[in-house]
Formats: structure tokens, sequence, C-alpha cells
């Protein structure tokens, strides 16, 4: 767990931009024992308690630090791609100040001591704050559901398989039931195993012309309309990790005005990024669901800004360079995200596409209220867990630089215009850009 700072930290002359309370207005914000006491236009310097460390923003945004529902640590198993140190480095840089970790490590988290280690290790290493999320069913084979409530006891806060959908629909009924029962969330990666095939990009006339074997939207929509009827049948939790066709928004819209406890996300990269980005094969651009038509991009903008899409996330997922400098059919999925997330994602808000309180309250405020972790606000009371953001500083995005311990980032030597210069976890510093 992060260390609290001893000193008070009053941050002064910000763009205070709080997506819990819609507030977007000039003044300070006052941390003292780790923890946010003051917020507003009347916290100036003239106010700082003795011994404070007094920040001048200069104008810059302060806001909630992100909170990123997907990404992969590395830690146990695969720690050549990643690890709680690198990850944590890599968070706080991109201004994400709590991680949710999936669970399809080796061994994979289905069982309490896994979890238990997770966190130990994490408090350990990690300067962010590290959730563990536990498989939904043992082995992540799909077959046999975990024992849900012991490891919530033991301190996951919600339920995946990661990359693996539970194709079984008895299974998903009953790990539903056990959800409804226990206040679980269900977090479900919605594409059909069989209709994805051999597919390794989206289907359509760009595929044909790379000559590459197509995954169809009808993969993800197939799996997340039994999902849902599923839903409606038991009662549960759901959240749809990843929709990434407007297909796919249509039945999300339709469960929720229904009153379904549904919600769904998509990932940086669905949002800023579409199939034409694979270009002549480039491998970081493979990931899973895959990048999908324009048309479909646009939708999950608009359906980011009107709310049907609750949660941005980063999919983190390294990959080395033997699994992922190969020939884009034989490369693995996946791409690092969590550095540039916000950055990338600030490409809407410049484009007038999305406001920039509708965009931090999917990495920040959702995030929080469905996995039930604090944060995401700049409410007294509440973890001095925050940010600041100057949104028009350009900048180059250089693998050399990033902190991730592999380097798959799609937005390799990508010109982005606003980054994160000051990462605060519990009032402590742990990253400082300038």
């Amino acid at each position: 767990m992060p260390q609290t700072d001893p000193r008070p930290l009053l941050l002064v002359d910000a763009r205070l931009v709080d997506p819990s309370t819609g507030r977007d207005e000039r003044g300070g914000l006052l941390i003292d024992n780790g923890v946010i006491r003051e917020v507003g236009p009347s916290v100036v310097a003239s106010s700082a308690p003795n011994g404070a460390e007094i920040v001048d923003c200069r104008g810059v945004v302060v806001a909630p630090g992100l909170i990123d529902m997907q990404a992969f640590a590395g830690e146990p198993g695969a720690e050549h791609r990643e690890t709680m140190r690198t990850i944590s480095q890599a968070a706080a840089a991109g201004g994400v100040t709590s991680v949710a970790c999936l669970p399809n490590t080796d061994p994979p988290v289905d069982g309490p001591a896994i979890v238990d280690f997770l966190l130990r290790r994490a408090r350990d290493r990690s300067i962010v704050r590290i959730y563990p999320l536990a498989a939904l069913t043992k082995g992540r084979l799909g077959e046999e559901m975990t024992e849900i409530g012991l490891l919530k006891e033991a301190g996951a806060v919600a339920f995946t398989d990661g990359p693996q959908a539970i194709v079984n629909a008895q299974v998903m009924r009953r790990i539903l039931v056990y959800a409804q029962e226990t206040n679980a969330l269900v977090v479900h990666h919605v594409e059909d195993p069989k209709l994805v095939g051999d597919g390794v990009m989206n289907e359509g006339e760009f595929c044909s012309r790379l000559g590459l074997a197509g995954i169809p939207r009808e993969a993800e929509t197939i799996m997340l309309e039994r999902d849902i009827r599923l839903v409606r049948l038991t009662g549960g939790r759901y959240h749809a990790a990843i929709v990434s066709c407007a297909a796919s928004l249509d039945v999300i819209r339709r469960a929720k005005a229904d009153g379904l406890q549904v919600t769904c996300g998509t990932s940086i990269n669905h949002l800023t990024l579409n199939e034409n980005d694979v270009g002549q094969y480039r491998s970081f651009c493979k990931v899973a669901p895959p990048l999908r038509h324009e048309d479909d991009r646009l939708a999950c903008v608009d359906a980011l800004e009107d709310g049907t899409i609750d949660v941005v996330v980063s999919d983190h997922n390294p990959q080395d360079v033997e699994t992922k400098r190969l020939p884009f059919a034989e490369c693995a999925d996946g791409a690092i995200g969590v550095e540039t997330m916000l950055s990338a994602g600030l490409r809407l808000v410049h484009d007038g596409q999305v406001s920039l309180n509708r965009l931090m309250h999917a990495m920040s405020t959702k995030p929080a209220e469905l996995l039930g972790v604090p944060g995401g606000s700049l409410k007294p009371g509440l973890p001095g867990d925050v940010i600041l953001l100057d949104a028009d500083l350009p900048w180059v995005v250089d693998r050399a630089d990033l902190k991730s311990r592999s380097k798959n980032s799609p937005f390799d030597e990508a010109r982005l215009t606003g980054r994160v210069v000051k990462t605060i976890v519990a009032g402590r510093v742990v990253y400082d850009y300038r």
C-alpha cells in the first residue's frame, strides 16, 4: 500500500475538475495525512497549515487519479512481461493511481492464497494502489465456478476470467446467480471463441485486402446477447469488459432501458484507433477484440459521451519481443496502455467529441463505484489520490521512455497533446514529469 506523506500538501491556482460532482472551476486543494481535507476557490496559499508543501499549479488541471479496471500485471508467472514494480511506475506516469489486475496469471488468481500473495506483493513493491481481480472459474477453464465468496473476503474486488470467455451458458448462469447473492461484480470478455476462430483482425474489406482472416462483429454481439438474457434471468451484476461495435452498444442500451444491472467498458484503443491503424501489418495494433471500422469507433465515442459506455480502460497487455515481433497472423494479442491512456483520450477532448469531465468520469469515478474502492472524486474525506494534468502539453511517445517492462505500444512515435505532470497517491508525489 502506498505510504502517506506526513506533510500536508496544498495545491493552489488549479483548474479543479471533479467528475463525481461536475465541478470545473479555479481553486485549490489541501491533502493532509493522506486524505483530501479542503477543496474549492477559498483554498489559497495563505490558508496553508504549518509545515505544508505548497504547489503552484498555474492553472493546470487537478483531478482525481485514474482507476484502471483492466490491466495485466505479470505476477505471478509472467514477470518477463511486467511486474508489480514496473506496472506501478507506468501507471503513475499515466496518472493512474489504482490498478485492477487481471487474473490470467500462472497460476491463475482462483484461490484466496493467491489474492493474499498479490496484495502483499503490491504492498511491498507498488507505488500505486493495486486491486486483484479474481477468476470466475477454476483454472480459468470455464467449467467450475470459483469460491467467489471466499475470494471476495480475501480482497478480490471483481471477478473475471480475463481475455477468456465462458462458453458454457449453464456455468455462466450459476455464476450470475451466486454473484447476485453476494453482490459480486461479474466482468466478462464478450467474444465467442468459435466465431473468432482463426481470425486476427476485424472482418471486412480492409481485412480482405491484407489477406488476413477476419473476426466478425457477431462474435461479440452474440456472446453479449446471451449474457444479457442470463442477467435478465438471474438479476446478477454484470459488466461487459470491452465492447467495440455499434451493434453491441444497441444491446447495452436496451438492457439499461429495461433496468438490468448492466454496465460496459471499452478500451482507449477502440476509442482512438481503427482497423486502418493496422496499416502494413503493425503487430502492436493486434488486440482482442480487434480494432473495428471507423463507423464503430465513432459509435463508441458517441456512446462514451452519452453515458452508454460507463468505463474506459487501458487494456494494458504487455508482450515481449518473442511473442509480438512476429508476422501479424502469428503474434500475440495485446498492447500496453496504462501510461498513455489519458493522453490518448485527450484527443477526443481536443476534437470536441467528449468533454473532459465525461472522460475523467469514465476513467476514475465510475470505476471506483463499480469496484467499490475509494477514489474517483475530490470530495473531502476521500484518499488524496490526485493528478496534475497539463492538457495542452505536446509530447511524442518514445518507447525508450516508457516505464512498462514491455514496449508494445500502439501509440509508439505518436504525437499527443496533454500529459500528466504530477501524480499523487495518499498525499505523496509518486511521479513528477518536470
